[in-house]
């Protein structure tokens, strides 16, 4: 299946460490820069449907042994604005219980500007395109 391709913005519009939520074929995504790369998820949180790409995006707590106290993921932490359940922004997954749920993601790229190119003949003193 092909993928329609969507233009979102300029780089320059998106630098790291934020985020732009757009409107794309019915659906609600967003698109957050982490460090330099780009990644795309639904904006529904798959809890109680908030607007997920509106919560705060940070780091989180990792697994340590007891007593120990790691903090990690800086950037890649998306919580939920209503009830703060985590999600990892480069995979789409619940950090809590990874297997059990999970947000859609959608792939995302940099991409050159595309120039649509056309053929033009002079002819005559009249300015000619063909398609």
């Amino acid at each position: 299946m092909n993928k329609t391709r969507h233009v979102i913005c300029k780089s320059v519009d998106l630098p790291p460490g934020e985020r732009k939520i757009v409107k794309v074929a019915g659906r609600s995504i967003g698109i957050f820069n982490v460090d330099g790369s780009l990644h795309a998820i639904k904006n529904r949180c798959p809890h109680q449907g908030a607007e997920l790409c509106r919560g705060t995006v940070g780091g989180t707590m990792l697994p340590a042994a007891p007593g120990e106290y790691e903090y990690g993921l800086e950037g890649r932490v998306l919580r939920c604005p209503w009830h703060f359940w985590e999600f990892d922004l480069t995979t789409g997954k619940m950090l809590f219980v990874p297997g059990r749920m999970r947000v859609k993601t959608y792939q995302v790229s940099l991409e050159p500007p595309r120039l649509e190119k056309f053929n033009v003949k002079v002819e005559e003193r009249m300015v000619v395109l063909y398609i």
